[in-house]
């Protein structure tokens, strides 16, 4: 959603929904949510569904009349009402409307999850499933096959979590295997696990480690980086005995790479010449 024509239609539809759901109960946010994320599965698969929701040669109460009558007496008036005002707008290109779609439904999980008061968990769960899916290859290949088709991935998601993930965790995992915002399976994960930090107003921060921190170092470096960035900083700490000693930490863009390992490799480099 880089354009600012895709902003405008997914600002304009994301505010109608706050307004439309401010009483709602997360159990009725989440099935919203569920119907949006129905709404871009379909999209995906109708390249042509997106082309005419797009058009920019129809004026858009003509395409929201068109999304309305596909979805009338499917999905809740809520859902439609909101849908509606996305398409209404205008798009770049088809795909954005998709990326629009999906990060609309997104978003309603985590309000969802607000509501409930387990974003935190969420955030957690999403983080450990990510790091279970890098450490382990023939499971990470599994899940990335693009080729694959989404059902079996997802059901085997829902194999590994069951009774160890909260259900919105499963669904945004889920998520993640269409390839959310046309990201890689994994990209997805972190894109996530952002995602969720940030409806917390928190930023994310990436540690790589040697061996764990405690408590105490884990709170000092949180402290260190929450000044840094001027807001709270989640840590998500990866042990690594590779990298030997030190730290890196990776928030966003900015990488600081501390390591011994680093230190070692630059000075193999500087030898080499």
């Amino acid at each position: 959603m880089a354009s600012g024509v895709t902003n405008q239609a997914y600002g304009d539809a994301a505010e109608r929904l706050r307004a439309a759901t401010a009483t709602s109960t997360g159990a009725q946010l989440a099935t919203v949510a569920d119907e949006i994320l129905s709404v871009a599965g379909l999209l995906r698969g109708q390249p042509r569904l997106r082309r005419a929701l797009t058009d920019p040669s129809r004026p858009g109460e003509d395409r929201a009349g068109l999304l309305r009558s596909l979805l009338s007496g499917k999905a809740a008036e809520v859902t439609v009402d909101v849908l509606a005002v996305l398409v209404s707008g205008r798009f770049s290109r088809p795909g954005d409307l998709l990326d629009a779609t999906e990060r609309l439904g997104v978003d309603t999980l985590l309000a969802s999850a607000q509501k409930d008061g387990k974003l935190a968990d969420i955030e957690d769960e999403i983080f450990r499933f990510s790091q279970i899916v890098a450490g382990t290859p023939e499971l990470a290949a599994t899940l990335s096959d693009i080729g694959a088709p989404v059902a079996p991935r997802a059901k085997l998601v829902g194999d590994l979590l069951d009774g160890k993930a909260q259900p919105i965790t499963v669904r945004l995992v889920q998520v993640a295997l269409e390839g959310f915002g046309g990201r890689g399976f994994e990209a997805s994960l972190n894109r996530l696990v952002e995602l969720t930090a940030a409806q917390r107003d928190r930023e994310v921060a990436y540690v790589t480690v040697a061996k764990p921190l405690g408590d105490a170092e884990e709170t000092a470096l949180a402290a260190k980086l929450s000044a840094i960035y001027g807001r709270e900083v989640s840590l998500k700490v990866d042990v690594d005995p590779a990298i030997i000693g030190g730290v890196s930490v990776r928030v966003g863009s900015d990488l600081y790479d501390g390591t011994i390992l680093r230190r070692l490799n630059a000075a193999k480099q500087a030898f080499a010449k």
